[in-house]
């Protein structure tokens, strides 16, 4: 008999270490899983943020094309203003 409820004790002690060990792992599987969704999800938002960097920079690169457009244009003008208000001078001393 003692024999026999040192063996229950024994499969009963078992039994305990098998489900903690098993509770062990499933919290461990569930903490994979996260952290892999989060790697998943900084993943997105990189290849997210890469698309939106690259974006930025061709509009920097217009407006920086543009704005070049624009500073030889107004200089163009200038040119031609003070080529007017030259000949208007030149009329009016004549």
């Amino acid at each position: 008999m003692d024999s026999l409820e040192t063996s229950l004790k024994r499969l009963g002690s078992a039994v305990d270490a098998l489900e903690w060990a098993t509770d062990l792992r499933v919290r461990h599987d569930e903490a994979r899983a996260t952290t892999q969704e989060e790697f998943a999800l900084m993943q997105d938002d990189r290849s997210r943020l890469a698309v939106e960097l690259d974006a930025a920079v061709d509009r920097t690169r217009a407006l920086e094309s543009s704005n070049a457009e624009a500073a030889k244009r107004l200089a163009q003008a200038a040119q031609a203003i003070e080529r007017v208000l030259g000949r208007l001078a030149q009329d009016s001393e004549a």
